[in-house]
């Protein structure tokens, strides 16, 4: 017997034919999809009215600044906030481990509406002794219990990131550095955190993007941003343009951070590239 017929050759699988009930439901989907777009798109062109747009364009704008205002701060504040707390959730310590996974476990599995009512409408309600302490001209505002609430909710779900990043490096590469003289700290910032930051990038685009959809909360603690204009040009007009445009606006917004997400990743990840 020859080597050509004692190998046994597997032929490959015969190509489907024909549309699969799969493929055709992801095209019928896909066209109601493009046919909803034409539709909104097709609507705004007839229902065009320039004396509505001349009207409520300056206070979309404002909105706009508001909301980034309120995301670019709570962001910050929260990856600040992260930090100790991503520390308690890896800290061999019980009592930093499990403070930090109360704080953790509550944040993210409370909704951020109920969150933001306890800070505006519950700690608001301590007026006297806020008063006592010099924190009520913080919490009287509702921007400022807005970035509050957000930002503490941010840090949970920064801390569950940048924990999962920091423990996604293989324990060799902490042994290496410990090897090469090293201290924990020279590690973390020139061994393990450039390559956690590739792990973490997705994650904290996805976060930002869900901070910018969640921003539209504030307008019921009477935050006038992007979603709250909207809700006044409509309440005035009964224009249903109104949230349209600011669906369109988000969208915009959503697109934009996630090719600037996928463009840092392709960035800093040149060196993986064959």
């Amino acid at each position: 017997m020859s080597v050509s017929q004692a190998i046994a050759i597997d032929k490959p699988p015969p190509q489907a034919r024909g549309w699969p009930r799969v493929r055709i439901l992801g095209y019928a989907l896909v066209g109601i999809w493009m046919l909803f777009g034409l539709g909104i798109v097709a609507y705004l062109v007839y229902a065009w009215n320039a004396e509505f747009f001349a009207r409520y364009a300056p206070a979309y704008l404002q909105g706009l600044g508001t909301t980034l205002s309120l995301v670019s701060i709570s962001m910050v504040l929260g990856a600040i906030l992260s930090l100790p707390v991503a520390y308690g959730r890896m800290s061999k310590n019980p009592f930093l481990s499990g403070l930090a996974y109360c704080y953790v476990y509550f944040f993210r599995g409370t909704p951020l509406l109920v969150q933001t009512y306890l800070v505006y409408y519950g700690i608001g309600s301590f007026r006297p002794e806020l008063e006592t302490v010099g924190l009520w001209w913080f919490f009287r505002e509702a921007f400022y219990c807005g970035v509050f609430a957000f930002s503490l909710n941010t840090a949970a779900y920064q801390a569950e990131i940048l924990r999962g990043a920091i423990e996604s490096v293989p324990r060799g590469q902490w042994e290496g550095a410990a090897s090469l003289g090293l201290h924990k700290l020279q590690t973390l910032r020139k061994v393990v955190l450039p390559q956690a930051i590739i792990v973490a990038l997705r994650p904290y685009g996805n976060e930002l993007i869900l901070m910018i959809k969640a921003s539209a909360i504030v307008a019921i603690i009477t935050v006038y941003d992007l979603m709250g204009n909207a809700k006044l040009a409509y309440a005035k007009s009964f224009d249903i343009q109104a949230y349209i445009w600011v669906a369109i606006v988000y969208l915009v917004m959503v697109e934009i951070l996630r090719h600037g997400v996928e463009w840092i990743e392709r960035r800093i990840t040149v060196h993986l590239h064959r």
